[in-house]
Parts: structure tokens; C-alpha cells; sequence
């Protein structure tokens, strides 16, 4: 199973986990917060994402959520990340997440796919003709 881990500014990646609790009734044990403090050494930070990595990597290939592109969260992720094993997507909402996690039997190829496309297509006007967005598309395994 792909390991997803949110790197994030603050507490964001535990507030985004907080959401995935009230919507799902749990946190999938597959998926970590990371936290950057604007006090944090980028360096050390990024010893210490590595070591994460370390720790929970499976076969299958880690999935690294960010919120800013460009931010340091973004560049310690940028840093870390191995083609097709350490993977990285920015930008991350909770219908990105949620499309990932309902969704984890798929690849990191697949996921990454489906976390660009839930990040995208569920950014709508409040009063726009579209349907409500469907968080868990095509998707089969929720969990």
C-alpha cells in the first residue's frame, strides 16, 4: 500500500488528519502529518522527512501531499522526492485527500493522477450548476 505523508506549513497536515477522522470515523494508519515551523532549520527538517520516509516506506512508494508550491514545506518535499517511488503533489485540500485515501490499493502512478484531479475538479462556485463533487470517484475499495 502506498504511505501518504502530508508536509505542510504548521498544524495544517494534523488538521486536514482531523477532517479525515470526522469524515471517515478514523485516520487510516497509511497516512502521516508532517509539520514545518517558520522556526524549523530546513536542513534538519529534511533529515528528518528522509528518516520518515525510512521508516514507512513499503514497496509500493510514498505519496508527499504540500499545501504551497514553493513554500519551504514544498521545497523540503521537492528534495526528497525519487521518480516513480517518492512522489510529490502541492496544492493539497481535503477532496484531494480524500480521493487518495478512499482509494488506497491503486498505485503512487494512480494516485497522484487522482490527486491532481480531486485538488482540480472540486473547486467550484458555491452557486454553480454543478453537481456536488464527488470526492470518492471512481473509486471501489473505501475504507
Amino acid at each position: 500500500m502506498v504511505k501518504i505523508i502530508l508536509v505542510t506549513h504548521n498544524g495544517l497536515g494534523n488538521s486536514l488528519l482531523d477532517c479525515l477522522h470526522h469524515v471517515l470515523g478514523k485516520v487510516p494508519s497509511h497516512i502521516q502529518s508532517f509539520s514545518v515551523l517558520a522556526s524549523d532549520n530546513p536542513v534538519e527538517k529534511e533529515n528528518e522527512l528522509r528518516k520518515l520516509i525510512q521508516q514507512i516506506d513499503t514497496s509500493a512508494g510514498v505519496l508527499i501531499l504540500v499545501d504551497v508550491y514553493g513554500a519551504t514545506p514544498s521545497n523540503i518535499a521537492k528534495r526528497v522526492c525519487l521518480p516513480n517511488h517518492v512522489e510529490g503533489v502541492a496544492g493539497v485540500n481535503l477532496p484531494m485527500l480524500l480521493r487518495v485515501v478512499c482509494c488506497s490499493g491503486k498505485s503512487l502512478a494512480e494516485l497522484v493522477e487522482r490527486a491532481q484531479l480531486g485538488g482540480k475538479e472540486c473547486i467550484v462556485t458555491l452557486n454553480s450548476e454543478m453537481e456536488a463533487c464527488d470526492v470518492t470517484t471512481r473509486c471501489t475499495d473505501h475504507q
